[in-house]
């Protein structure tokens, strides 16, 4: 049985259910931060998912990609699987500018995460719903 490892459940909140993973964004509003966190048990490297499960979970980042590059327009995307404190498999994509507090070094240990405030947390969960909606119409246009 799938479960969220507790960390990114304390970190993040859930933005939506994709037919494999979900949609997390973490709680941090220096960055637009998105984690696709695949459903399935006991996974720690993208290489244990089934080849299937695997193709479905490129076709989701590409998803996340087109609604951050489309909703945030970012200087840079950053997509990355470490794992080195949540072994949970999880896949961190997150929208970087020249001008952001890391630039141009990694987010990870820059600084502590700023919460959003419950209305702006709102309002970009809603930001980023509907940006993969226009991302997967597009997707699918193509």
């Amino acid at each position: 049985m799938f479960q969220l490892d507790p960390r990114l459940a304390q970190d993040c909140v859930l933005v939506s259910e994709l037919p494999l993973c979900k949609l997390l964004l973490m709680n941090d509003a220096s960055y637009p931060w998105l984690i696709l966190v695949p459903r399935v048990s006991n996974i720690k490297e993208i290489m244990e998912l089934s080849l299937g499960e695997q193709d479905q979970l490129w076709r989701e980042s590409r998803w996340v990609s087109r609604c951050l590059q489309h909703t945030f327009r970012p200087d840079k995307l950053n997509i990355a699987a470490l794992g080195n404190v949540v072994s949970q498999l999880h896949v961190h994509h997150i929208a970087r500018y020249q001008n952001d507090n890391a630039w141009p070094a990694p987010v990870w240990g820059h600084a502590k995460p700023v919460a959003y405030s419950a209305s702006a947390l709102a309002k970009q969960v809603r930001l980023i719903q509907q940006g993969m909606e226009t991302a997967n119409d597009n997707d699918h246009n193509e």
